[in-house]
């Protein structure tokens, strides 16, 4: 028996074709979002690091390796340790801390990720994590407890992508993103050993590179702006972070 294998015409497979916005739906569903990945990949990367080097990470209490890399006022302020800056964005205090963090960051890399250039997204992030350093100096430095986490680069992308809807004349609250702005601020003034200032750090240097970022396509905004932004506001945070520790008066240097 043979098999009958049918044949279309041009015309027809042309026909068949989805229209233009169907076929840019489609492809956007298929963007990877590779920065995303490597971000978590290098958070995880760091927790399995400090598991290996003692095991009590896991469960949340505080190890050496998190000292080493989180953010203590102090550091800065006698040894200038200025990148604890970057590095206590990529230390989590045990594997609920880190889930949590790790889970909105792949829900908000989805978003955001598929909607600026990666390079664009990876600025994006280190400005907001940048902005929730600053953030924690400012709001807890006068009381130098460690902090660390992923978190405010997270709700730097909240921001971002609230601030991008809002642009483009949605209501954030007919969203997800709005009811998870509103239930992530009531956590984080609710519950104890949150920092506040670094998720509200986080938050206002992701609105402010969103409001750039993610402009609406009918303002006209040069090329080159978007990725300036970012770059602007992580500076601004770093200067500022490095001003602002050194008028800290914490007396005798720590040991």
């Amino acid at each position: 028996m043979q098999a009958t294998v049918g044949s279309h015409c041009l015309d027809c497979a042309k026909a068949a074709r989805p229209d233009i916005k169907s076929r840019a739906q489609i492809w956007n569903a298929r963007q990877l979002t590779p920065v995303t990945m490597a971000f978590m990949a290098i958070n995880i990367a760091v927790f399995v690091w400090m598991m290996i080097q003692d095991s009590s990470a896991g469960s949340g209490d505080v190890t050496r390796s998190q000292v080493d890399l989180g953010l203590y006022a102090p550091f800065l302020r006698f040894d200038h340790e200025w990148y604890r800056l970057v590095t206590s964005g990529f230390v989590h205090f045990g594997f609920i801390h880190l889930a949590f963090n790790m889970f909105a960051l792949y829900q908000l890399g989805q978003i955001v990720e598929r909607a600026v250039p990666h390079v664009q997204f990876a600025l994006l992030y280190f400005a907001a994590l940048l902005g929730g350093s600053l953030g924690a100096l400012l709001v807890e430095g006068t009381t130098p407890s460690l902090t660390a986490g992923a978190s405010g680069a997270v709700f730097g992308l909240l921001g971002a992508a609230a601030v991008g809807l809002h642009r483009r004349g949605i209501n954030i609250f007919s969203t997800g993103i709005g009811t998870a702005l509103m239930l992530n601020l009531v956590i984080t003034f609710s519950i104890s050993g949150i920092s506040i200032g670094g998720h509200l750090g986080g938050l206002v240097a992701g609105g402010i590179c969103g409001f750039v970022m993610l402009a609406p396509r009918w303002h006209a905004i040069p090329k080159w702006v978007p990725y300036v932004v970012p770059i602007a506001v992580g500076v601004v945070c770093v200067v500022a972070s490095i001003l602002y520790v050194n008028t800290l008066d914490f007396g005798v240097p720590p040991l």
